[in-house]
């Protein structure tokens, strides 16, 4: 086989018939038989199948159209609270992932170089014998913590987690750190929760947006719910260097210099506190540290934030009044991302008590009932084995306020390159593409470099697998079962809705054929993918087929308490403004301001953000998204672009201290002058994608990589570059 792997010599490695396997595997159910006997398809295979998307982690619910066998529509499920009857158009083009000719679908082992692109056909029993094999050396000769196990946010990420807790390694890396760590923590802190559940309720009335484009970076719901309100005559104000199609739909936008978010509602508080205007009665009954944060922001005021944020004292005054005369029919919303500067954990502090101080808790605020396991059976294992290993990523001594469970992944990779406090000597990576989503692609890189082994799980060749040793082909989200999924008063179901094509396999089977050949088959009690679910489904006294007939089942009612005092989980039991947690491991325990940095002259606060037709950096082979996405450009200000005499469509060059990329430009009235913008998820490396291989440019190529040091939060914003023709 060549270097270069073609599109050709591709599909005949992928192209593998189905069939048993002897390794002694959950075999799939015949799912087009269960669903017949279940009532969901006639005789043919025709019907339709309840399931969920993973298109996103909003997981939506949807039902599959199956004709012959296959799925030919995906729509969404009006019995599910995260869809109500729709999908985006992320979500509907989920059967061309699916149906992907780039589908890895038998276990693949490198032959040539990394990189190169050169792998051979093996058997299930070969792959993952030799995957065991080299963990378990690893183990033996560096110890448990010398293997790093990183992967996204998934249904079946219990089942991984139990894995690495088994193995004995505390290296785990998640994406949060690259995404809303500085919002969990800044939550945590304040209310201790991750995460209030916003309430787009018929009386909300003013919403303030900071850098949350709802109306690209669709979580299905939320997004239908805000636009809901702002027919409904919500006032929305979006604060972002960029104009979107959020702030297009917004009654303000305020195109803010990036970094300066904090500074805006600094002076929010300001005014809040300053004129009176909070919620006297509610600040004093469940908040702690109003003194303290009435004198911290005295000298925030709107004069002061003005010729920082370059948004006008009058206009962060009026909003200040008006978000407070409509409370508690408002909401500040917390964004998963801000600015994305060092500054930003301090600007979700600002936000938290902001929403606390006008008294909008169980009004356009409550606490989220999330996806906790509720009353769901567990799988009986041993307990975990103690790790005495420092973490990689120093989680928490260097980051005391982090938990454990999110970590901070870009410190994780550097200190694989360091050395430092150990060396780590191999990867296993499931559902998760670090090449592409770590900043500096060029250090993600010297990290495999250190690596004795590496180890994928995914659907396709993405550019992390591309540089792998092993690829473990697993089964679609419209193949496999993934475990429950408790939301509300329900629980709900993925299941196969199509047989699984070649020889792709569940994570579910996947984690624990490897558990067992790892000598961890304790931590795996399940006989396969349906038994899993039986014992999860056990307390509820629902069987498998009901749930898969129906898509859910209910959970048991349970009285109302007829307790009214509200409480969090902070150590005061209220909502802390000052949080002694912080100010006791050295950081402030109050909102604070925070200067950022600006761009050098000639250069540009480089940024980035979702948009509609793709999910991160996991969809942009899907051949329906491309077809109908946007040529990813470089956005640049049109008065910026006639000073350097460039012109829309010209090629430029954009470059970094840490890399460099070529695209064509965008020239647009729609961004700041001091501001460039680039669309995530291009710039692939792996030719094993031949639908997004050569299309665009990779931001992770281009950002340098900075930390939070409260709550361990990449900054992406904070890297500036400069554009060039070519």
């Amino acid at each position: 086989m060549s270097n270069d792997l073609s599109r050709r010599s591709f599909l005949q490695l992928g192209a593998v018939a189905a069939g048993a396997l002897a390794v002694g595997q959950m075999l799939p159910p015949a799912v087009a038989q269960a669903a017949q006997d279940a009532g969901m398809v006639n005789t043919r295979g025709d019907g339709f199948i309840p399931s969920m998307c993973e298109m996103c982690v909003w997981r939506c619910g949807l039902i599959a159209k199956v004709r012959n066998g296959r799925v030919v529509k995906l729509d969404g499920n009006p019995e599910h609270p995260h869809s109500k009857g729709h999908l985006c158009v992320r979500g509907q083009s989920g059967l061309y992932n699916t149906y992907d000719p780039d589908r890895v679908l038998s276990p693949l082992i490198r032959v040539g170089r990394r990189g190169e692109g050169r792998f051979r056909k093996a058997t299930w029993e070969e792959a993952l014998d030799l995957t065991a094999s080299n963990m378990l050396a690893i183990k033996q000769q560096y110890g448990p913590e010398a293997m790093v196990f990183s992967s996204t946010h998934n249904l079946s990420q219990v089942q991984f987690e139990n894995l690495l807790y088994a193995y004995g390694s505390p290296n785990y890396g998640t994406q949060r750190s690259l995404c809303f760590n500085a919002m969990i923590v800044a939550n945590l802190m304040t209310y201790g929760m991750e995460e209030p559940e916003r309430i787009y309720d018929e009386q909300l009335e003013y919403i303030i947006l900071t850098g949350r484009n709802l109306m690209e970076a669709v979580s299905t719901s939320e997004t239908g719910d805000l636009s809901d309100a702002i027919a409904r005559g919500a006032h929305v104000v979006y604060l972002d260097p960029r104009f979107t199609k959020t702030a297009a739909k917004a009654s303000e936008w305020l195109p803010i210099r990036p970094g300066t978010d904090l500074a805006f509602h600094l002076a929010l508080l300001n005014v809040i506190i300053s004129e009176n205007l909070y919620d006297r009665a509610f600040v004093e009954r469940y908040t702690l540290g109003f003194e303290q944060l009435a004198e911290q922001v005295q000298s925030y005021t709107p004069e002061w934030a003005a010729p920082i944020t370059e948004i006008s004292a009058d206009t962060i005054r009026r909003i200040a009044r008006d978000f407070a005369a409509a409370a508690p029919h408002a909401l500040a919303h917390n964004g998963w991302r801000t600015s994305n500067f060092v500054n930003s954990f301090q600007t979700q502090r600002a936000i938290s008590v902001l929403n606390a101080l006008v008294g909008n808790w169980n009004v356009t605020m409550r606490a989220s009932a999330g996806e906790s396991s509720g009353t769901l059976g567990t799988i009986p294992q041993p307990p975990y084995p103690r790790s005495s290993a420092q973490r990689l990523d120093r989680v928490p001594s260097r980051f005391p306020v982090v938990p454990l469970k999110l970590g901070v992944f870009q410190e994780l990779r550097d200190n694989i390159i360091t050395g430092q406090p150990y060396q780590a000597h191999g990867w296993f990576i499931s559902r998760q593409n670090p090449v592409m989503s770590l900043p500096d692609r060029s250090k993600t890189l010297q990290a495999f470099e250190k690596m004795d082994f590496i180890a994928t799980v995914d659907i396709i060749v993405n550019d992390t697998a591309w540089f792998s040793d092993v690829i473990l082909p697993e089964a679609s989200y419209l193949e496999r079962y993934d475990p429950l999924l408790p939301v509300g008063d329900r629980v709900y179901i993925r299941q196969p809705v199509i047989e699984p094509q070649g020889e792709a396999k569940s994570a579910l089977w996947i984690y624990k054929q490897l558990g067992e050949r790892l000598g961890l088959g304790d931590y795996f009690q399940y006989e396969d993918e349906e038994d899993y679910i039986r014992q999860q489904l056990a307390p509820l006294g629902a069987t498998l087929e009901e749930i898969r007939s129906r898509g859910y089942v209910d959970l048991p009612a349970h009285e109302e308490s007829e307790e009214t005092e509200l409480a969090w989980n902070t150590p005061s039991g209220k909502i802390e403004l000052y949080s002694d947690t912080l100010a006791r491991v050295g950081f402030s325990g109050l909102p604070v301001w925070e200067e950022p940095p600006a761009p050098p002259a000639g250069q540009f606060y480089l940024l980035t953000g979702k948009v509609a037709q793709a999910t991160q950096f996991g969809t942009q082979n899907n051949q329906m998204l491309h077809k109908y996405a946007d040529e990813p450009r470089l956005w640049l200000n049109e008065g910026v672009a006639a000073d350097r005499g460039l012109v829309d469509g010209d090629w430029v060059e954009v470059s970094s201290e840490v890399g460099t990329g070529h695209i064509r430009l965008l020239v647009t009235p729609a961004i700041r002058p001091d501001c460039v913008y680039l669309t995530p998820g291009y710039g692939h490396l792996s030719r094993g994608l031949t639908t997004a291989f050569g299309v665009g440019a990779s931001d992770s190529a281009l950002h340098v990589t900075y930390t939070d040091p409260v709550s361990g939060s990449q900054a992406l914003t904070q890297t500036f570059v400069t554009v060039r023709k070519v």
